[in-house]
């Protein structure tokens, strides 16, 4: 089964784009893919707002997308941590999609 990265914005309005990425998790899953969002799981122990706790998430997020086959890229807004995931799957030539309506998928 293809591991998809979800990429969708964290910080900001946390509660929202919590569950946006729960969303686009489900999508993922329905469409017959294994859903890999880091920023629903190292949140739950590391602390977003210490910058030693936020890097390490991030470092470790990396480390999964490494593993990954894709990396859909969901919402309307590109953050700087998600240009960093989109920037390193390129680096390692994992597909990058982009959603065109915050679901569908663009090939």
């Amino acid at each position: 089964m293809k591991r998809i990265y979800i990429c969708s914005q964290y910080a900001g309005d946390i509660e929202t784009n919590v569950k946006n990425a729960r969303r686009y998790c489900q999508f993922v899953a329905e469409c017959g893919f294994n859903p890999i969002a880091s920023h629903l799981l190292y949140p739950q122990f590391l602390d977003d707002n210490s910058p030693q706790e936020r890097q390490l998430g991030l470092e470790l997020g990396l480390d999964l997308l490494r593993v990954c086959d894709e990396l859909w890229c969901f919402g309307e807004r590109i953050s700087n941590g998600m240009k960093d995931e989109i920037a390193k799957a390129n680096e390692w030539g994992i597909v990058v999609r982009y959603s065109e309506d915050k679901m569908a998928i663009i090939d």
